[in-house]
């Protein structure tokens, strides 16, 4: 009898620990996962969404064989594992684009490229809640381009109430020195409301010349937002000029086009990002560079821009440009550096801008790099190295007026190294002096081998930002960037929690006790639930689970 008792009861803590699993307790975040989940090769991309008491995932296992799992929202139990099979579409087998979740309605997207009519197509797919793909298809886009080289690319974004899918085609046109650009918002039974095409000349011909399609982007009245970047260098007149426009279709006006002008003189802009905000506006930031007397711009970093544009009325307000401070500049290039005002490397991209309370943004930008190592193999079909390098991250918080309050830096070096196929592997991103820079720093087929367990997942609640990284074990409780350890093995890595106060000041919370083989999130794989509250992913080699984060008061 007491044999049996010990039976049943060490049958209920196994049953019990698929719930709430030993974790690296970290102060202010916990987390909880589900059970482990089957070993079957594949690996989470993409959490696509919860709804009606089930989680939506995205798995790629090998090269392209893609698959949706279903989760159960509160055991996170696996409930199906569906692959993803393509129908054909002109005899042509389509190509994984994207998986979105529209008002509780799952969708995937393939894309086909057409060699006799030159057309670039994208079909939307709808899925059950069983994760059955439908025989029925919507055609989303069918553009013309030059040729398959110039095809260029599909971007996606989701309005704020996730209702609305927000998708750009871009095509590049070398013999008419032209770009087009064709844009279409979908509601959730992928009904197409509102499209336009767009074709922009540009003239390469003019010194330093650089056309960049920034960033786009729709708010929650359904207005769309395209920013487009023209550079050039007046050799003439000796001078840098950069010209951004704010393309607008708002919803009120029948989207009907607008454009703001904003012409900048004596300043580079070396990226645009934007945020369409919750106050009416639409903010653009990025980096800028200095400008030599000569009218070339120098190209590294001297600080962040902010530019504010009303949508009620298309008013510019002021262009602010802020250099870092001197705080910032001595953990990013080093005291000595700083003191001969040298300026930062080009080597960081804004990941995530956050608006604030107040109506003002924090600016998050992290070091990237990828290093394509020596190829191999005979013939087209060679295979190479590629590792991603992700290190420090600065943290900018801006006014509303666009000026600068504070800076920080996050310190962090992180590196994976993964083989992959080294063709085509970032193609339709940019061609020579035109470039398109909405694309996702990694690639979906990237995803899987390592990249994921790098970079940071941000959170913003209730005024106070928090970001999460994956470290070293040996970094507890270091801020200073030059003793930073690097975490080159992932596997080891342990959650760390940065906290900044409403001055700036940063402090750090490691797990008291680092239990050994525990679950490693990938903070590239999450899914926000509200803004304190994520889906998250973690694995142990092949044990992988799904979790939950929940930032506590």
């Amino acid at each position: 009898m007491k044999k049996l008792f010990a039976v049943a009861v060490t049958a209920l803590l196994c049953c019990c620990a698929t719930l709430v699993s030993a974790q690296n307790k970290i102060e202010k975040i916990n987390m909880t996962y589900g059970e482990e989940l089957p070993d079957d090769g594949g690996k989470i991309v993409k959490i696509v969404g919860e709804t009606k008491g089930k989680i939506y995932a995205l798995v790629l296992k090998g090269k392209s064989d893609y698959f949706l799992k279903i989760f159960e929202s509160g055991s996170m139990k696996q409930l199906s594992k569906n692959p993803i099979i393509f129908p054909e579409l002109k005899d042509k087998e389509l190509d994984f684009e994207e998986m979105v979740l529209l008002n509780d309605k799952l969708y995937v997207i393939g894309s086909v490229f057409v060699r006799s009519d030159k057309t670039f197509s994208l079909v939307a797919i709808p899925i059950d809640e069983k994760g059955k793909m439908s025989t029925k298809t919507t055609l989303m886009f069918e553009s013309k381009v030059a040729n398959k080289s110039d095809r260029g690319g599909f971007y996606f974004r989701k309005s704020p109430d996730e209702q609305v899918l927000l998708v750009m085609h871009t095509s590049l046109f070398e013999k008419e020195d032209s770009m087009k650009y064709e844009t279409k918002l979908f509601d959730e039974n992928m009904a197409s409301f509102f499209s336009v095409e767009d074709v922009v000349k540009y003239d390469d011909n003019k010194k330093d010349y650089e056309f960049t399609i920034s960033d786009f982007d729709v708010n929650v009245n359904d207005d769309v937002f395209i920013v487009v970047n023209e550079g050039y260098r007046d050799k003439k007149k000796k001078e840098k000029v950069e010209k951004v426009e704010l393309h607008l279709y708002k919803k009120a006006n029948g989207y009907k086009k607008d454009v703001v002008k904003v012409d900048i003189v004596d300043k580079e802009i070396i990226n645009c990002k934007m945020l369409a905000t919750n106050k009416g506006t639409v903010k653009l930031t990025g980096f800028f560079s200095s400008v030599r007397e000569s009218g070339r711009a120098n190209k590294e970093l001297k600080g962040i821009y902010n530019i504010t544009i009303n949508v009620a009325d298309n008013t510019v307000g002021k262009s602010v440009f802020n250099e870092f401070d001197y705080a910032t500049k001595v953990k990013l290039i080093g005291e000595r550096r700083a003191k001969k005002g040298k300026d930062v490397k080009p080597l960081y991209n804004i990941q995530t801008i956050i608006e604030k309370n107040d109506g003002g943004l924090i600016v998050l930008s992290e070091y990237q790099m990828v290093v394509f190592g020596q190829r191999q193999g005979i013939g087209p079909l060679g295979f190479q190295p590629i590792t991603y390098i992700t290190n420090e991250i600065i943290v900018t918080s801006l006014r509303p007026d666009g000026t600068f309050e504070w800076g920080n830096v996050v310190p962090k070096e992180q590196s994976a190294t993964i083989t992959a196929m080294s063709v085509n592997l970032f193609a339709g991103g940019a061609s020579g002096s035109y470039n398109v820079a909405l694309g996702m720093s990694i690639p979906v087929a990237m995803m899987g081998k390592g990249p994921e367990y790098l970079s940071f997942i941000p959170i913003y609640k209730n005024g106070q930002l928090n970001i999460l990284i994956n470290d070293h074990v040996k970094n507890k409780g270091v801020t200073n960037i030059e003793e930073i350890r690097s975490m080159g093995n992932y596997n080891n890595a342990v959650p760390s929690l940065f906290v900044f106060d409403n001055q700036g000041n940063m402090s750090r919370k490691d797990p008291d006790e680092v239990i050994k083989n525990e679950l490693v999130i990938r903070p590239g794989v999450y899914c926000r639930k509200s803004e304190r509250e994520f889906i998250i992913y973690a694995s142990r080699k092949s044990n992988d689970k799904l979790g939950r984060m929940i930032l506590e008061d």
